[in-house]
């Protein structure tokens, strides 16, 4: 497939929320989410409100988190990061990651991975991926 220069809001992407296992968490991808004609890079935007998390996983894509709004903690490889808005975060591939909101705010943050498409994703979540373990 090869690349066309795209632009496109985020509300043209179909938002995917999970209230489970993996996290509570909503997120939209309007830069390779099958629809757009995009190689190498694809990315979007999530939004975790007050109490929600996305659930220790790894996958094979490196990937930046770019915190936009709120404060949150990011777990890179069983460390605890503090995050908020202007933060960032590299996670390389295969490293194990998650991230909660600890505020009272949403926390939102442009992600970005290193794939054609978010559907090229493989997520391997960790074991323990019960609501206790991430808080």
């Amino acid at each position: 497939m090869s690349s066309t220069p795209t632009v496109r809001h985020l509300t043209d992407a179909e938002e995917e929320v999970w209230d489970d296992a993996r996290g509570r968490i909503s997120f939209r991808t309007p830069i390779g989410d099958g629809v757009t004609e995009t190689t190498d890079l694809c990315s979007g935007v999530a939004l975790v409100e007050p109490g929600g998390w996305l659930s220790l996983h790894r996958h094979e894509a490196p990937e930046i988190y770019q915190v936009v709004t709120g404060i949150g903690v990011v777990t890179l490889d069983g460390q605890e990061h503090q995050v908020r808005a202007g933060s960032a975060a590299y996670i390389p591939s295969d490293h194990e990651h998650g991230i909660r909101n600890t505020g009272d705010t949403p926390l939102e943050f442009v992600y970005v991975y290193r794939a054609d498409s978010i559907e090229d994703i493989e997520y391997v979540w960790s074991q323990n991926t019960d609501d206790d373990a991430l808080r």
